[in-house]
């Protein structure tokens, strides 16, 4: 038995052996290809800390970042039928249902919550297009009307985050059917006089972009989020002519006035505030975890 062999140069290749690296611990940027560390991504909301492109975020991590101390309570959806039409493709329906909520861990492609924001009490909502294109079903609708009665129940303005690739097909007629649901749910608001703002994110398009997400009170969007109906390729096969540098995108719409701003993901929860405290007449908000000041009574003047 050669000792040197079998046993000292294993050892030694065991202490100089390159470690495997995790594959998640980096993250490249699909705007200017940096490699970016996953810690230092998270801390900056997911946009890139090189070119400040803003990559997809979820719900639960949009939601963490803009309430308070990160605390927020789901409200309740309504379970739609599942599988109404019994649809299928290259798979059935539930089983594309079952592996989207496996990747993703939510029920489906849209999130409610209500919290405070710099104390102020809200109501959000938010899509995930990380959940089949976010793509607009009975399930979001549900959620949409459910996050309006509950804006009006508590009294609340309404936030909504999109992000979506349309309607979804697998339900066909009754996906569609959820544009004019969502219409009467924000028409709720108006007429409770509350504030209904929208938050358009990278990639708002299709029945989406026709019905909720461009009925706010006040229109923000991320920066360089593409937003419209049909995509700039469709629309260049059939005019057959080329597009205009930046074609809507978030830049774009706001030159021509479909848009009120475009804002940066770490200055939107300082915006969303302003504007909300605006619209409702309240105060401007407190920074920091000390109460409002109070008035401090003055003694009344000694007689004499």
């Amino acid at each position: 038995m050669n000792w040197i062999s079998n046993y000292v140069r294993p050892k030694i290749n065991s202490l100089f052996s390159r470690r495997e690296v995790p594959e998640n611990l980096w993250t490249k940027c699909p705007e200017c290809g940096t490699m970016l560390f996953h810690r230092e991504l998270a801390e900056n909301q997911n946009v890139c800390t090189h070119c400040d492109h803003h990559m997809a975020i979820t719900p639960r991590e949009r939601f963490a970042a803009l309430f308070d101390g990160g605390v927020f309570v789901e409200v309740k959806v309504p379970e739609p039928v599942a599988d109404p039409l019994h649809f299928r493709d290259q798979k059935k329906y539930p089983e594309r249902m079952k592996a989207a909520q496996k990747a993703t861990g939510e029920k489906d492609a849209m999130l409610v919550a209500e919290g405070e924001m710099l104390r102020t009490p809200v109501v959000a909502v938010a899509q995930d297009f990380s959940f089949m294109g976010g793509s607009m079903g009975m399930y979001v609708g549900n959620a949409i009307v459910a996050a309006a009665e509950r804006a009006v129940a508590l009294k609340r303005p309404l936030i909504l985050f999109s992000a979506a690739g349309g309607a979804r097909m697998q339900e066909g007629i009754l996906s569609l059917m959820q544009m004019p649901r969502s219409t009467v749910a924000v028409q709720m608001l108006k007429e409770a006089g509350l504030p209904y703002i929208v938050v358009l994110t990278h990639p708002t398009t299709g029945g989406v972009t026709a019905s909720y997400a461009m009925l706010g009170d006040v229109q923000i969007a991320e920066p360089n989020a593409l937003i419209c109906f049909a995509g700039p390729r469709v629309i260049e096969q059939t005019i057959r002519e080329k597009l205009p540098e930046g074609f809507q995108r978030a830049e774009y719409l706001l030159d021509h006035g479909m848009l009120d701003r475009v804002t940066h993901r770490k200055k939107l929860r300082e915006e969303l505030v302003t504007i909300l405290r605006m619209l409702t007449r309240q105060t401007p908000a407190v920074h920091g975890d000390l109460p409002p000041a109070q008035p401090v009574e003055q003694p009344a003047p000694a007689q004499g």
